[in-house]
């Protein structure tokens, strides 16, 4: 299971997300450019000294992080990883879904989610069902969410 961030661009919520993924023994993909510098301090000050801990994958681009996806597994022949965008426009609730261990969460950028194209390569676009008249979580506490569930449906929560 890994966690993709597309294009962050505040630097509290990324060092939140790292700082998640070090906890839980997620691996996290960000995408760039990001709207701030991975040196940024608030960034720094959010993921504290987890991010040591955790392992980081910087993507140049968009189209570098799919050649990734699509890139032959190790072992075993072609990957199987889904792409999971979790997004205000999903068709399904993140709740009916089911998730395998090699799936990837992609979260899209605080200020204008993801572009059409990368919401289109998806392999499913969960949403978050929420009260009417409310538009969106923090993109933080979505994906803690959700990859809450994913990690408790595939059995991959760390043990003590």
């Amino acid at each position: 299971m890994r966690l993709a961030l597309y294009e962050p661009d505040i630097p509290q919520n990324a060092g939140s997300l790292m700082r998640l993924g070090a906890c839980l023994g997620v691996g996290l993909d960000i995408i760039e450019p990001c709207g701030f510098l991975l040196s940024d301090r608030n960034f720094r000050r959010a993921g504290m000294d987890y991010l040591k801990s955790a392992d980081i994958r910087r993507h140049e681009s968009w189209t570098r992080f799919q050649d990734g996806l699509k890139a032959p597994a190790r072992e075993g022949g072609p990957n199987k990883q889904r792409l999971i965008l979790l997004s205000t426009r999903g068709d399904m609730a993140y709740t009916d879904f089911t998730f395998a261990p090699d799936d990837t969460l992609l979260v899209g950028r605080e200020s204008a989610g993801v572009p059409r194209d990368v919401h289109d390569a998806a392999d499913a676009r969960l949403v978050i069902p929420l009260r009417p008249g409310l538009r969106s979580l923090n993109v933080a506490q979505a994906a803690a969410m959700v990859l809450g569930e994913a990690l408790r449906q595939t059995g991959s929560c760390p043990k003590e």
